[in-house]
């Protein structure tokens, strides 16, 4: 067998402190064990499941170099298959290789290419195979061809690495359980495999920290993940507790933290600089709400709607993940992430409707209901991240249920303050496979926030348009002179998984960012705005 072997695992996090969580075998870490499957260039050989990609136009012919090819040519000459389908079988060799085919329109956009890479890996999974092979086949030759067949392998790729993720459990191992531990693609495939292999690190990350019990993922807890992170990626942090929040007049951030126990909530500031260098002001300011359970504080969630509540910390996980990954990536990009970490619990303390806060900008707003606590945590970590001056602001937020009622689960939704970058927010969606969708920013929504005692209503009493008047009052808190871009992530978690990511977390929102960033060149587009 000939190969030319790489490992692409760039290091994850090491282990972090255990945390016991009072029961189950298992200890739950703060952070995801470090490693991840060797990924191998390679001819020949034998693994446990081969996955091949083609598309449904693909003839009998076309699968000559396939091992044992006459079995699937004698498949595609009986039927012919249809574009998203899967068929299986397998191998007649020692390991008895489990055999997974694919089919693809001739003009698959990205997320179905991952879509599809999610259904095989999910038929793959069922084997417990430890070493995958990722294949094509079938495509034309001409270059056309070679793309969609080098955008099929990427998606392969994408989804072996997601699958070989385990998430945070304490039930007791099983004698059976069987993790990827390598993945063999073409030899001469041209694959960027270290941005590949960041990329789904950051999408794990993210999933990991969103998919941790609210009793292992505290403020204390947080904050400790994070330090260690930065730590381990030379990232500068600082840290905003309440006291420091306080002098600085982040009056909206702690009238939501002011229903917890003990004064444990803050904003962690970090800070990415290539080659450590200097500069007065970041090219792009990451904003992420971190609301590590919300039980909707004095307007109580019902028992349904405050189950998964842990995820609501979701955005901050993206912001997080996605500079880590830049970092990794060294790309020539200064950034800083902030994230807004807090509970919104009830309590004595807590916050109530019709109070007047002053946020750090100077705005005050009247809150109407305790339940839109993202949005006020959001507004103080916006206005802080506006005092350094970046040249773009991108936040992510678990933000309204109304945006999961417009787009359902599948798409997030996007807002922007410079209509001319809408194209770039959407053709980062496309390109990624992580759909997103613009909606209206006009200013005359404003008049439904209008207050009669401050400056803005936090929110109105009724639901209409609330994901397009929440994004409305995000904005009074950004400088009209600085470019943003609002995510509301309500593609975060999708009951059975999204696109190549086959559960509930999705980590939605590091692969479009990254897309963003390094191929959109979200940052060029902003300079040409001036």
């Amino acid at each position: 067998m000939s190969r030319a072997m790489i490992r692409v695992s760039p290091p994850m996090v090491k282990q972090a402190p255990q945390r016991s969580t009072g029961r189950g075998r298992r200890s739950l870490t703060l952070l995801p064990p470090a490693g991840g499957p060797q990924i191998v260039r390679a001819r020949g050989g034998e693994v446990d499941a081969l996955l091949i990609a083609m598309p449904e136009t693909a003839t009998p012919a076309s699968l000559r170099e396939l091992p044992e090819s006459l079995r699937w040519r004698d498949l595609l000459a009986r039927e012919r298959p249809r574009a998203g389908s899967v068929r299986t079988t397998s191998l007649a060799n020692r390991r008895q290789t489990l055999a997974v085919l694919g089919f693809l329109k001739t003009d698959a956009s990205s997320f179905e290419r991952l879509a599809l890479a999610g259904r095989m890996m999910k038929e793959a999974a069922a084997r417990g195979p430890r070493t995958i092979g990722l294949a094509t086949a079938g495509f034309p030759a001409d270059s056309r061809g070679r793309a969609a067949a080098q955008a099929s392998l990427e998606a392969l790729l994408a989804g072996a690495l997601t699958q070989a993720f385990a998430l945070p459990s304490c039930r007791e191992p099983s004698a059976e359980e069987r993790h990827i531990t390598r993945v063999q693609i073409p030899a001469d495939a041209p694959l960027d495999l270290q941005y590949a292999a960041i990329s789904a690190e950051g999408t794990n990350l993210a999933r990991w920290l969103t998919a941790l019990p609210p009793n292992i993922l505290d403020s204390r807890g947080y904050r400790t993940a994070v330090s260690q992170l930065a730590r381990r990626h030379g990232l500068q942090m600082t840290w905003l507790g309440e006291q420091a929040l306080r002098r600085a007049g982040a009056n909206a951030f702690l009238a939501v933290a002011a229903g917890n126990e003990s004064p444990v909530a803050g904003i962690a500031h970090l800070r990415y600089r290539p080659g450590r260098r200097r500069v007065a002001s970041p090219d792009l300011a990451l904003i992420g709400k971190g609301i590590l359970f919300d039980t909707g504080g004095v307007n109580l969630k019902p028992h349904r709607s405050m189950l998964d509540m842990h995820t609501d910390m979701g955005g901050s996980a993206v912001a997080l993940a996605t500079l880590i990954a830049l970092a990794q990536l060294r790309a020539p990009v200064a950034a800083d992430a902030w994230l807004a970490i807090t509970e919104n619990r009830i309590g004595p303390q807590a916050y109530r409707p019709q109070e007047v806060v002053r946020a750090a900008n100077g705005v005050t707003i009247q809150v109407i209901h305790t339940d839109a606590e993202g949005r006020m945590v959001l507004a103080d970590t916006l206005a802080l991240a506006a005092r350094t001056r970046p040249r773009l602001m991108l936040d992510f937020a678990t933000l309204t249920g109304a945006c999961v009622y417009s787009l359902t689960e599948r798409m997030s939704g996007v807002f922007t303050n410079r209509p001319k970058l809408a194209p770039f927010l959407l053709e980062a969606g496309r390109q990624s496979g992580e759909r997103v969708w613009t909606f209206p920013f006009d200013a005359d929504f404003d008049s439904d926030l209008e207050s009669k005692v401050a400056d803005v209503l936090q929110c109105t009493t009724e639901g209409k348009g609330d994901h397009i008047l929440a994004a409305r009052f995000l904005s009074r808190f950004v400088p009209e002179d600085i470019p943003w871009a609002h995510v509301d992530l309500s593609s975060a978690t999708r009951s059975g998984g999204l696109g190549h990511v086959n559960t509930d977390v999705t980590g939605f929102g590091v692969r479009y960012a990254l897309q963003l960033i390094m191929k959109e060149d979200i940052l060029r587009a902003v300079e040409h705005l001036k």
